[in-house]
């Protein structure tokens, strides 16, 4: 299927790619299906781009790599709504602003992007770790005992 999007014009885009979201994302409720796209080869960071438009396009990026110590704990209804079976399934993304220059971008960490790679289905989840923020630092330090 043909889809518009923010930053690569009019792209084609296969079925199995697409990742629901079946109550949407915080803020843009009516959004439920998505593709990730690269912005380039080492895939660093990604847009998780609507199907239905140019708007909304996240830019979004694996957490891990900035934060090394980054964790938190998936609620049941969670699991069980994503259709989680197993720890490898699961992709997580924060979703970043993108600020100039980029190294003072923030990322999203309280409520990253969960994606079931094998269902396809997704969710922000909003984690009950109080250590991070919506509008954490990826860039200065890989853990929060560095910072302090």
């Amino acid at each position: 299927m043909q889809i518009e999007t923010k930053y690569f014009g009019e792209i084609d885009v296969k079925d199995e790619a697409i990742i629901h979201f079946p109550q949407g994302i915080p803020g843009f409720i009516d959004e439920k299906n998505f593709v990730l796209l690269s912005f380039e080869e080492s895939g660093l960071f990604q847009v998780l781009q609507s199907t239905n438009g140019i708007d909304p396009a996240f830019v979004v990026v694996d957490p891990f790599l900035f934060v090394k110590d980054y964790q938190f704990e998936l609620d049941d209804p969670t699991l069980e709504q994503l259709k989680i079976k197993k720890e490898k399934d699961v992709l997580v993304l924060a979703i970043i602003t993108v600020k100039e220059p980029l190294t003072t971008s923030t990322a999203n960490l309280h409520a990253p992007v969960v994606i079931n790679q094998t269902t396809k289905l997704a969710k922000q989840y909003i984690t009950k770790n109080q250590t991070y923020t919506t509008k954490e630092s990826i860039f200065k330090a890989t853990s929060k005992e560095e910072v302090e």
